[in-house]
């Protein structure tokens, strides 16, 4: 049966070639006569899996000994309450609300702090990036918060705020990996795998040692404390074997790929060719700003929701599917991340200007 196109937001689509490899290796990992799935997390070859897998992401990332990487569970709504939970020295933290889960990550956290929104989307739907370069930093602030990439919205900050010297704890689920980034600029970011490392049920933090060495907070559970992982290297508890190893071999493919300044290149191709679309389409439209547009998320409209509904399901019917936009905001949204081929979008393109012609 020949695989679909598919541009769901996450759990996403996986590269072909990781995929095939690992079903290869599914009954019998590297001769030792046993899957990964089976393996003791305590074993050398579980461990060489796990020191590899750090080893390629420090190198895509170029992260600095001053950093620590860990992988936990939970998701990164898990990571929403870890956050002030570990890092509140002042019980005072600022956030940029660009979204549903920068919503959710505020909203976790006044729960254990006085957390303050210091800039803002919402007026418009979240449809745009407010101006960070002058903001209002709240003067005992812990940390300064973003959600980069807005899944749901379709929208990235293409310059970080200026956090007036505060550490910026950002959120990097829906576009980690998919273009070079600076790591020193942040204090910690985390991402949840399923988009764009690999399959859901493991999530990535990357803290600075700096970070780490304040206390948390005397309520923080064993598990929810960051220095937890840190000290058992992500072995604590029995931590997502074989989804590690998923995200390991993600890794070697984009370092065989040519790293992140490849990926940057071959996917602003893809989303250029979508939104060079939707620009000149008179169906179709896109609902960002223009210079806020996401590499990953390209959410559009037809301008009704039968329209919508209809192309929904005659896309799916073509093999281009999840293409239904997030419950909350309706439409359509197609989810372009690394392992979306050239050709996807293509064919995506193609059958929008089918489907134009056809219900003008």
């Amino acid at each position: 049966m020949k695989r679909v196109f598919n541009f769901s937001a996450g759990p996403a689509v996986l590269p072909e070639e990781v995929l095939k490899e690992a079903a290869n290796e599914m009954l019998n990992y590297k001769g030792i006569g046993m899957s990964v799935m089976e393996m003791s997390h305590r074993s050398k070859e579980f461990e060489e899996i796990l020191e590899s897998a750090k080893s390629d992401l420090s190198d895509l990332l170029k992260i600095s000994s001053d950093y620590e990487i860990v992988f936990i569970q939970g998701g990164a709504s898990s990571v929403f309450s870890m956050v002030p939970l570990n890092f509140s020295e002042n019980k005072i933290s600022d956030y940029i609300l660009t979204g549903q889960w920068a919503q959710k990550a505020y909203d976790e956290a006044t729960r254990y702090t006085k957390a303050n929104i210091i800039a803002s989307s919402k007026d418009e739907n979240y449809s745009y990036i407010p101006d960070c370069t002058n903001l209002t930093v709240t003067k005992n602030a812990d940390y300064v918060y973003i959600c980069e990439n807005n899944t749901i919205y379709g929208t990235k900050f293409k310059t970080l705020p200026d956090t007036k010297g505060k550490p910026l704890i950002a959120d990097l689920s829906s576009c980690i990996l998919s273009e070079p980034m600076d790591v020193e600029k942040y204090a910690m970011f985390f991402a949840g795998a399923q988009k764009n490392i690999g399959p859901a049920g493991v999530t990535l933090a990357v803290i600075n040692k700096e970070l780490l060495k304040r206390t948390p907070l005397a309520e923080t559970p064993t598990m929810m404390r960051f220095s937890t992982h840190v000290k058992a290297n992500s072995l604590y508890n029995t931590p997502p074997t074989y989804g590690i190893y998923l995200c390991g071999k993600v890794f070697k493919w984009l370092k065989k790929e040519g790293g992140l300044s490849v990926m940057k290149e071959k996917n602003e191709r893809k989303a250029s060719l979508l939104y060079d679309y939707l620009d000149e389409s008179t169906l179709f439209k896109g609902t960002v700003k223009r210079e806020d547009r996401s590499l990953m998320n390209a959410p559009f409209i037809t301008g009704t929701k039968e329209l919508d509904e209809k192309f929904i399901q005659e896309a799916k019917e073509a093999g281009l599917v999840n293409l239904k936009g997030h419950r909350s905001v309706g439409g359509m949204r197609a989810s372009i991340y690394n392992a979306m081929p050239l050709e996807g979008v293509e064919t995506l393109v193609e059958f929008m200007k089918k489907f134009e012609r056809e219900n003008r």
